[in-house]
């Protein structure tokens, strides 16, 4: 195998981070937009279930305010999601076919050059950028 060029793995370790901040950052709109809604939704059950905790008067709250449950659940599931992607990526590393995925990306912003909107994060070399 040739050498590989360590401009290339810098630049693709760039474009990794760069992905986690923007998963991290949608899971954190969704919770402020979707997980506000669904924990409004419940504001009357909350006094309930303080009192007395069962688990019928938490399949009756989610029961009767679908659109508050769906929006907690979609919050739990991105969030759940992120943390085994993450994870995965901490105990076994890249995955060659992400790896070559990622590398394909930093080649086409190469391409693009300074056209491209992740131009500056991934590829320019004045300065360590702002991740």
């Amino acid at each position: 195998m040739s050498d590989p060029d360590p401009t290339l793995a810098e630049q693709v370790q760039r474009l990794y981070e760069l992905s986690i901040y923007r998963r991290w950052l949608f899971v954190t709109l969704c919770w402020l937009t979707f997980g506000q809604y669904g924990l409004w939704q419940f504001r009357g059950d909350f006094d309930l279930w303080r009192e007395h905790f069962t688990w019928v008067a938490l399949r009756y709250g989610l029961a009767f305010h679908l659109m508050g449950a769906f929006s907690l659940f979609f919050c739990i599931g991105v969030t759940g999601a992120v943390l085994v992607w993450q994870s995965t990526y901490i105990l076994r590393g890249l995955s060659p076919r992400e790896r070559l995925r990622l590398e394909n990306e930093v080649k086409n912003i190469r391409e693009l050059g300074p056209k491209h909107p992740l131009w500056k994060w991934i590829c320019d070399q004045s300065g360590d950028g702002p991740l």
